[in-house]
């Protein structure tokens, strides 16, 4: 399975797409501080998949290589901070405190 990440700026999402197929997205909105990333939804078809992990991953590499910062408002997005802390450094500097022991 092939996960496909784009960013789709009119839509205010990052989506996720398998074999062309909308398999999820993380909405978010566009701050001059960070990148807020709002809410993450997997289809229930992709559920169980690795759609979201791939995605919460992708995005948060593409908003690195950007030297962007992201406000993370979806508890999706938190855990997996929390589970991968090599991304501790992606978080806007205000909010990091929840991810550092």
């Amino acid at each position: 399975m092939t996960i496909e990440v784009t960013d789709a700026p009119g839509a205010k999402r990052f989506e996720a797409r398998v074999d062309g197929k909308l398999a999820g997205f993380i909405q978010y909105e566009v701050r001059p501080e960070a990148v807020v990333l709002v809410h993450t939804q997997v289809l229930d078809e992709f559920e169980g998949k690795g759609v979201g992990s791939v995605l919460v991953r992708r995005v948060l590499d593409d908003i690195r290589a950007r030297d962007g910062k992201i406000i993370p408002r979806c508890p999706f997005v938190s855990e997996y901070i929390r589970r991968h802390p090599d991304y501790v450094n992606v978080v806007a500097k205000p909010f990091r405190s929840a991810f550092e022991s």
